[in-house]
């Protein structure tokens, strides 16, 4: 399967109207953390199933579509490596891992961070030195940093929590919302596994917390606890 050929599958799945709900949704309008994005209008159930279908495609036409102006093909390209991520050989995944990290510039949203890091990211360094999650924490990318929070949802799902932690302390002070809720949600990721660390984590810094990333990351806790958090009295 070539790029092109794929590229021609997915824009005769368009669909305009859910295109024009994309356009908002994933705010693309001037100053938007999507300024400028294009949309098809495809739902990413679909965009699996093409994902699945064509796993054979090479790495280098799989980086042609990752090229793309729309963001349906980019993810479509995303669902791709993420499946020949899991297939592949320790030489492959050193690849497509070297791919993605090459790359960041096209994974320029929320939704395709979210579906993929820790997959690919988080997967590869799971035996290996972490620094450059902490690079990429420091990075003025928005979605480099989304990507080094996300990317250890790998390592919570293994119970190995200090890079969260220690991102989520780099990350605090971060300026943008998407940020904070992806802090917040891995911070309750860990709560789910391990309530007692979530808890101990909270009470040391929950009072220096932006308010969103506090409101993820306790979205699970009872109601009268939730409260104590936002009121400052834990």
């Amino acid at each position: 399967m070539k790029a092109k050929n794929l590229s021609k599958i997915l824009r005769g799945l368009a669909d305009p109207a859910i295109a024009n709900h994309s356009q908002r949704f994933f705010k693309t309008g001037k100053g938007e953390y999507g300024e400028g994005d294009r949309f098809l209008g495809i739902r990413v159930p679909v965009l699996r199933q093409q994902a699945r279908r064509y796993k054979e495609m090479s790495l280098d036409e799989i980086l042609r579509v990752l090229k793309s102006s729309y963001h349906e093909e980019r993810l479509c390209a995303l669902l791709l490596l993420v499946e020949k991520y899991r297939r592949g050989s320790e030489e492959e995944r050193e690849a497509i891992y070297l791919c993605y990290m090459d790359n960041t510039r096209y994974i320029n949203n929320w939704d395709l961070v979210d579906s993929t890091a820790y997959h690919i990211v988080g997967a590869y360094l799971e035996d290996r030195e972490r620094n450059t999650l902490y690079e990429m924490a420091g990075s003025p990318y928005l979605w480099e940093r989304r990507i080094a929070i996300i990317s250890t949802l790998h390592f919570i799902k293994n119970l190995q929590f200090d890079d969260t932690l220690k991102l989520s302390l780099q990350l605090m002070n971060d300026d943008h919302d998407l940020i904070h809720k992806a802090v917040g949600w891995m911070l309750r990721e860990v709560g789910n596994r391990v309530l007692s660390v979530e808890q101990t984590f909270l009470n040391k810094h929950y009072q220096h917390m932006p308010r969103t990333m506090l409101r993820y990351a306790i979205e699970k806790f009872p109601q009268k606890q939730r409260k104590k958090y936002l009121s400052g009295q834990v």
